[in-house]
């Protein structure tokens, strides 16, 4: 068997809260620069460049990656990642990590049946999907401008350092540019939420309840992997309009849902899939590594506790 066994004690809310933001910081660190190749790919075409900004043509994952390298260096891979952390210590704690509680809590007013477990996962999903947003939106906001900013080798940062981003976006645009963006977020995440929490949640539990497997890492590598796949399917046109809104300069879109319409008149439908494959790349990757990582830290989180 590999890994931990599971515990006789279930873990706590707190176990699952802390298990939840360490396990989210260790799949981003893994998995940023697919991250960063998708926000650049999302953003392409989105606006014509500046006189002192040659253009840049970003084709496939790996291709942005070595596009990036080439012309920014390594480092570029990386930016925004003190952001990503702040994000997902905050962010995943509370999607994930609250996410069995919010369950609980659904389920002990609704039916016990199969269906309506099903909606209690999805209702779990959103609710804590949403909260998350509301909370952790400046870190993304941040993070997005970070990564999606070209920077040659020679030219000057927009941002001295993740506290400078904070106080130039808040000087700039003021205290709601750090939280623009915020409704296509929500919308997102709720979505995002729901294809990962719940797709995990009822694979793993599908396979332990015909006993196809036992609660070990092949289990949660297969639950997890399918759980990118449908957040990725489900999410990515959202996703592209999130990127673009909260990356755009003031005044460039009235709103999020006029952002949308410029991209189907300007680029077509299709622009709502730009950067799938590294968007499915980082989402599957990062949720075999969170949710691996995740169910690990809670049982030797809980064996300590016990010891």
């Amino acid at each position: 068997m590999v890994g931990l066994k599971p515990t006789d004690i279930p873990p706590t809310a707190t176990v699952k809260f802390l298990s939840a933001g360490m396990a989210a910081c260790i799949a981003d660190l893994c998995t940023f620069p697919l991250d960063t190749a998708k926000v650049r790919l999302q953003i392409q075409g989105e606006s014509k460049p500046t006189k002192n900004m040659k253009t840049i043509h970003y084709k496939g994952v790996f291709g942005t990656i070595t596009t990036m390298v080439r012309t920014e260096g390594p480092t570029s891979l990386y930016n925004g990642l003190v952001a990503g952390l702040q994000r997902q210590m905050s962010f995943a704690s509370i999607r994930i990590g609250l996410y069995d509680s919010v369950k609980q809590f659904f389920t002990s007013t609704g039916s016990e049946s199969e269906y309506a477990g099903v909606l209690t996962r999805l209702l779990a999903g959103c609710t804590t999907g949403a909260m998350a947003v509301t909370c952790a939106q400046p870190t993304d906001v941040v993070k997005v401008r970070f990564q999606a900013h070209v920077r040659l080798t020679d030219g000057t940062k927009k941002y001295n350092g993740t506290v400078d981003a904070y106080k130039t976006i808040a000087k700039e645009e003021g205290i709601r540019g750090l939280w623009k963006g915020t409704l296509p977020n929500i919308t997102r995440n709720a979505i995002v939420n729901c294809g990962e929490m719940v797709t995990y949640d009822l694979l793993k539990e599908m396979l332990l309840k015909y006993h196809l497997m036992t609660d070990t890492f092949p289990c949660h590598f297969i639950a997890a992997f399918g759980a990118g796949f449908c957040a990725t399917v489900v999410a990515s046109p959202v996703d592209v309009v999130k990127t673009r809104y909260m990356n755009s300069t003031p005044g460039q879109y009235r709103n999020a849902f006029n952002c949308m319409l410029t991209m189907v008149i300007l680029e077509g439908p299709t622009a709502f899939y730009k950067g799938f494959m590294p968007s499915f790349l980082r989402l599957g990757s990062w949720n075999v590594v969170m949710f691996v990582t995740y169910e690990q830290l809670k049982r030797a989180v809980t064996l300590a506790q016990e010891s």
